[in-house]
C-alpha cells in the first residue's frame, strides 16, 4: 500500500483520489480551513482527514497537486517549506515555464513529476489519461497505485515540462475551439441561419487534430483564407460578436503566405514556418 497526500480534492482531484483508494491506496488530506462542498468530496472519494499538513506530508511517499492553474506554484510553494523528501506530482493544466520554476521551487530532497491529465474525472462510466515526465523510477512509482483503475498512467517522452507542454497544444486547441464553435453559432443565430449551420458542421470531418498531414493545404491556402477572415471579423463587429478570434487566425496565417499554393511542403516546414516571424 502507497500513502498519498492529495492537496485539494476539487472534483478532479477527489476523482483522481477516489481510484488510488479504490487499488488499495490509502490518501490523506487536510480538511483545515476547506469547504463543507470540498469534505463531502474527500469523504466520498474515501480520503482519510490530517490534522495538518505536516502530518500527511511525514505519512506520504507521494504528493498530488490538483489545483486551480493560477494557485499551482503557491501549493507547490507550501509543500517546499515542509521537509517532504517523497515524490511531488505536478499535475495542473500549466505551461512548461511555470512548471520548471516549480520543479526548482520544490527541489532539494523532493523528486518532481510533470503531469497533465486528459479527460473527465475518472469514475466506474469514464476513464481519463494522466500522463507523467520526469524520473523514470519516479513515474514507476505511480503505475501501480492506479493500476487497474478508471485513471491510466502513461509516460511523457523528454523531461519535466513535456507533460505540461502536452496539454496546452492539446488544450489550445480543445478550447479554443469550443469558444469558436460558440461564436460561430452567435453569427448564425443573429442572421436566422442556426438549422443550417449545423447541418453543414455535420458534414464535416471530425478528425482535425488527429491527422496533422493535411496542414500542408492549409498553409498552402493560407494567402487566400487570411482575407477572408479578415471578412469574417467585419461580418462578426456587424453582429455585435467579438472578432477577437478571427483576426488573431488571420494574423497566424500571415506566417505561411510565403507557402503559397505549395501543396508538397513537408509538415516539418509547415511547422517550422509558424515558430518564424511574418514579415
Amino acid at each position: 500500500m502507497t500513502t498519498v497526500t492529495l492537496l485539494h480534492p476539487g472534483a478532479m482531484g477527489a476523482a483522481v483520489a477516489a481510484q488510488a483508494v479504490a487499488a488499495g491506496h490509502e490518501v490523506l488530506w487536510v480538511p483545515e480551513g476547506r469547504s463543507d462542498a470540498t469534505r463531502r468530496r474527500a469523504k466520498d472519494a474515501g480520503a482519510t482527514a490530517c490534522d495538518s499538513l505536516d502530518e500527511a506530508l511525514a505519512r506520504s511517499e507521494i504528493v498530488l497537486s490538483i489545483c486551480l492553474p493560477q494557485a499551482a506554484e503557491d501549493v507547490a510553494t507550501t509543500v517546499a517549506d515542509h521537509a517532504f523528501s517523497g515524490v511531488y506530482v505536478d499535475a495542473n493544466a500549466i505551461n512548461p515555464q511555470r512548471m520548471q520554476r516549480i520543479a526548482e521551487e520544490i527541489r532539494p530532497g523532493t523528486v518532481v513529476l510533470d503531469g497533465a491529465i486528459f479527460g473527465p474525472p475518472p469514475s466506474s462510466q469514464r476513464a481519463a489519461r494522466v500522463y507523467l515526465a520526469g524520473e523514470a523510477d519516479a513515474v514507476d512509482t505511480m503505475e501501480p497505485l492506479f493500476m487497474d483503475t478508471a485513471l491510466h498512467v502513461r509516460r511523457a517522452s523528454g523531461g519535466v515540462g513535456s507533460a505540461s507542454a502536452l496539454k496546452m497544444a492539446f488544450a489550445s486547441y480543445q478550447k479554443a475551439a469550443r469558444t469558436l464553435a460558440g461564436v460561430a453559432h452567435a453569427l448564425a443565430d443573429a442572421h436566422g441561419i442556426g438549422d443550417e449551420l449545423t447541418a453543414e458542421a455535420q458534414a464535416m470531418a471530425s478528425n482535425i487534430l488527429s491527422d496533422p498531414r493535411y496542414l500542408p493545404s492549409v498553409a498552402a491556402r493560407a494567402w487566400r483564407w487570411a482575407p477572408e477572415m479578415e471578412d469574417i471579423a467585419e461580418t462578426l463587429r456587424a453582429a455585435n460578436l467579438p472578432a477577437d478570434m478571427a483576426e488573431a487566425a488571420a494574423a497566424v496565417m500571415s506566417r505561411w503566405k510565403g507557402d503559397k499554393d505549395q501543396y508538397d511542403l513537408e509538415l516539418a516546414d509547415v511547422l517550422a514556418h509558424l515558430r518564424s516571424q511574418g514579415d
